[in-house]
């Protein structure tokens, strides 16, 4: 497959994607939106990957690319490609498909369970995300969910943890493809945002297990199997 991932900040890449993407022999390439302007269309991928970032999607008077980079998710979407959107990426697709982006009404930062919903029994990601699982959370918005998506699942400090689209339009508001080394990188970038609130935990809290960032890791090249097996 060609798969092309949008980057938004130099601190926050593909994580665990990017080994497992490598490794099963598809090309990859990306654009570097802090630097870059989006040189490809959506005929020229099968598979689109938006990653996350500290800024919102309501912020194009500071980041301008913005507004063209919702143009190109819309446009591989109504293409029939698949996308997976991560955090800021899945705020991004519920933006384009009409759904509100808005403020949780708390910041959700550190490893916290989420609630599978009964409905993804009824998707591809059925027997993928278990019941119930801890994911890496690092987030501060939310959004609702888009017409005709099925929710997967939430978590006692945000209730839409994300969706998934006609089995091929996946948006995740938690992190599953998280490393230590990624998980540093933002602690090291977006310290401010370690603020002692209710959902937010500290570094030390964090770091404590590093065993966890290998389980989400498994999930996540489960959810990428989800997509090598549905590639037409």
């Amino acid at each position: 497959m060609k798969v092309h991932y949008l980057q938004h900040v130099p601190f926050e890449g593909l994580g665990s994607i990017e080994n497992e993407l490598i490794s099963k022999g598809h090309t990859l390439t990306n654009t570097k939106l802090f630097e870059e302007k989006i040189k490809v269309s959506e005929n020229d991928v099968d598979w689109l990957i938006v990653m996350g970032g500290p800024m919102g999607i309501y912020d194009e008077h500071l980041y301008p690319w913005l507004k063209d980079e919702k143009k190109f998710i819309k446009n591989v979407i109504l293409s029939g490609k698949k996308v997976l959107g991560i955090c800021l990426g899945a705020q991004l697709i519920a933006d384009v498909m009409k759904a509100k982006v808005y403020k949780n009404k708390h910041r959700e930062i550190g490893w916290f369970p989420i609630t599978a919903a009964a409905e993804i029994n009824k998707t591809v990601l059925s027997g993928v995300l278990p019941e119930k699982f801890e994911a890496f959370h690092w987030h501060g918005d939310t959004f609702d969910i888009p017409y005709n998506a099925v929710p997967l699942g939430e978590s006692q400090a945000c209730k839409n943890q994300g969706f998934i689209f006609d089995n091929r339009v996946f948006a995740f508001q938690f992190h599953l493809e998280t490393t230590f080394d990624s998980a540093a990188a933002l602690a090291k970038n977006c310290a401010a945002e370690l603020d002692g609130s209710k959902y937010v935990q500290t570094e030390k809290e964090i770091f404590k297990d590093t065993l966890k960032f290998e389980k989400i890791n498994l999930i996540m090249s489960s959810v990428l199997n989800v997509f090598e097996k549905t590639y037409k």
